[in-house]
């Protein structure tokens, strides 16, 4: 059989079904994933330390030799050690192998050799446990190190990996035009691929890395711009100018310089004939609500309909009285619709949606329903973008004819990243608090300040105010669920007994997490001891503290949107980081939170030392997911590639030119899945 680069993995020498299985788990498929499939580090055989200059506690490559094999050692039922000499013919060190009889018998006295592993024992007797053997041919290479699973070794890995890039020579297409690559100063696609693999040295693997990731930027950048333009279609709701006074003079505050220039950049965007479509990122508590009001004032006035989708009932019902509050007096009809209102008024609005007798309409998913008509729907707000997928934002504008789309986010990310992002969007950025309000004081301590902090808490309770508890759940698996639940059952047991608390986790069912954030909004409870599910953007402005456990297991960002779940009204407000394990890059950063109160200070800072993996949490933007490149580290590359991109784009938006082809099949496959 001919394998190519799209054949199943099972036939590539060495796989078969079985071991295709654990490369599946890998989202290794084909060959082409293989080849994809690069190294996350290096084992660096260049350069040998000799064993006089290999340091205790440190990891490095010694070369030399099997000077003498020890008898076994078993110490316990189970459990037997393994010893030998190893000598560079200068200096003698410890070979100890733990409860493998494999590893040690593939060692043969006398055969040069390296072993890669961390030094131990003392300056007089030096060690090297359980240690990676390599035969000396491999020297002159930086040995990859893999991402693998249950059934597939290094070794195994490695040997794959070959097997497949000997396909590649004269099979891989380059998809980069020739022109681009001079310019940039790029490798070829056929070495970048061996060299990731299997580098001679540390500059071949760097030029590379560089290429590669330089494609999958270019691909990204790229691939946004077309879906941004196969959004802007003419729209018929072309609005025109619309006096705004009204609605200023109801506002019973002055808007921020950004709250106005944002509301400006989307009139103007509207006025257009092609549809607006715009992102509108404001840091938390930054005043997005008065925005959407103020564009739906002006679609209002052009005797057409908004509607504001926002992910659960509690922020539907919050977007609802705010927008009421803001527009009823100027005659605009809102409306609510959400899964929990009955069967007879989901009726009535129907029939009031598609006789334009509303004007806002405010909900959840229930907005996109079939059974839900518009009698002339021209802008879409959706509110926490993150958290719906691309396909319920488009099922909304379907409502529509080519709407105006705004999305609204709390998630405040570099300008650059936010282009990358959200690519297919312009946007607008909210950076200024709105006038009176505070600054949330931010505390980190140590566990031994715990009760100190519960005691600051009821103070605060006693005062007639309501605070929240927060717990790391990251995966609400039964085991953390469960210390949870027994960590709350302890504070209303003891510290906080006699106080009214409240319990919120993701296991819950959603009418559950509703009725408990209800009961804490209506202030039936006075604490709310939560996992991370605690509602990003719901606003109860009596709460004015908030207790962070074991803080040291989240990223700046998210801590930052912890934080805004308090100072949202006039009182000052608290955010208390605890933490039982304060290493130095716990102190580092659990210091820059409390100097640092800006959201997109906090980002950039978020970005340099937990890299965008961590900082976007699992594919939460819709993007598709980067292999190599990483947004922090290759900025330089990332702004170099989007200039590229769109050289490209505005010479060929639809990629029709024969030496674009290449690239039109990779952005296609990127994004067919999420985007189709």
């Amino acid at each position: 059989m001919d394998i190519t680069l799209s054949s199943d993995i099972k036939y590539l020498k060495g796989v078969g079904p079985k071991r295709a299985e654990c490369y599946n788990k890998l989202s290794v498929n084909t060959v082409k994933d293989l080849i994809y499939h690069f190294p996350r580090g290096y084992i660096d055989l260049t350069s040998c330390t000799p064993i006089k200059d290999a340091c205790v506690g440190e990891i490095c490559a010694v070369a030399g030799r099997i000077a003498k094999k020890l008898p076994p050692a078993r110490i316990r039922k189970g459990m037997t050690i393994f010893k030998a000499v190893f000598t560079d013919d200068e200096e003698d060190m410890t070979v100890v192998i733990y409860n493998s009889e494999y590893l040690f018998n593939s060692l043969s006295e006398g055969e040069p050799i390296i072993l890669y592993g961390k030094i131990s024992g003392n300056l007089v007797r030096k060690e090297i446990s359980s240690p990676t053997v390599f035969k000396i041919d491999a020297s002159k290479t930086m040995q990859p190190v893999y991402p693998v699973t249950e059934g597939l070794s290094q070794t195994l890995v490695r040997s794959t990996v070959q097997n497949a890039l000997s396909l590649i020579n004269d099979r891989i297409y380059e998809p980069v035009p020739k022109d681009i690559l001079k310019r940039m100063g790029l490798c070829s696609l056929a070495y970048a691929l061996y060299n990731i693999h299997f580098p001679p040295d540390e500059y071949s693997m760097r030029t590379a890395k560089r290429r590669l990731v330089f494609d999958e930027f270019l691909t990204l950048g790229l691939g946004m711009m077309l879906l941004r333009g196969r959004n802007r279609e003419k729209t018929p709701n072309k609005l025109y100018s619309a006096d705004l006074k009204e609605f200023y003079k109801n506002l019973s505050f002055e808007l921020t310089a950004c709250q106005k220039r944002s509301i400006k950049e989307c009139v103007d965007d509207m006025q257009k004939d092609r549809p607006m479509s715009r992102l509108l990122q404001g840091d938390v508590g930054s005043g997005k609500t008065v925005v959407a009001a103020a564009l739906a004032y002006f679609v209002f006035k052009n005797k057409k309909q908004t509607a504001l989708m926002a992910p659960t009932e509690i922020l539907a019902s919050q977007h609802y009285d705010t927008l009421r509050e803001f527009l009823e007096p100027l005659g605009v009809k809102v409306g609510l619709l959400t899964g929990s209102v009955s069967a007879k008024e989901k009726k009535i609005l129907y029939e009031k949606i598609s006789a334009g007798d509303i004007d806002v309409v405010v909900g959840t998913q229930a907005l996109y329903q079939q059974s839900v008509e518009f009698c002339d729907l021209a802008l879409v707000i959706t509110d926490e973008q993150h958290r719906f997928g691309v396909e319920q934002r488009a099922s909304l504008s379907k409502k529509g004819e080519n709407p105006h789309i705004l999305v609204m986010s709390a998630t405040p990310i570099p300008r650059t990243l936010a282009l990358m992002i959200y690519g297919d969007l312009d946007i607008s950025v909210l950076n200024e608090l709105p006038k009176g309000r505070q600054r949330t004081e931010t505390y980190a301590v140590t566990g031994k300040l715990r009760q100190r902090a519960f005691g600051f808490i009821k103070g605060e309770l006693d005062k007639g105010r309501q605070a929240y508890i927060v717990c790391p759940v990251i995966e609400d698996n039964e085991q953390d669920l469960k210390s949870v639940k027994s960590y709350a059952n302890e504070l209303s047991q003891n510290e906080f007994f006699g106080y009214s608390l409240g319990l919120l986790h993701g296991k819950m069912k959603p009418k559950e997490k509703e009725e408990m954030m209800l009961r804490f909004k209506s202030k039936e409870l006075q604490v709310l001891i939560s996992t991370t599910v605690v509602e990003v953007g719901v606003d109860v402005k009596n709460a004015t503290v908030i207790l962070i456990e074991n803080s040291e297991r989240f990223g700046l960002s998210q801590l930052h949107q912890l934080r805004g779940r308090v100072g949202r009204g006039s009182e000052k407000s608290y955010c208390i980081l605890v933490t039982d394990s304060p290493t130095e890059e716990c102190k580092k950063r659990l210091k820059i939170m409390s100097k640092i109160s800006d959201g997109f200070e906090l980002s950039r800072e978020d970005l340099k030392m937990r890299g965008p993996g961590d900082f976007f949490g699992s594919a939460q933007h819709g993007l598709p997911k980067l292999k190599i490149a990483d947004m922090s580290e290759d900025m330089e590359v990332l702004q170099k590639a989007q200039l590229e991109a769109q050289m490209i784009y505005e010479s060929d938006p639809e990629l029709s030119e024969p030496h674009h082809k290449g690239l039109k099949a990779i952005i296609k496959e990127l994004f067919e899945r999420r985007y189709d």
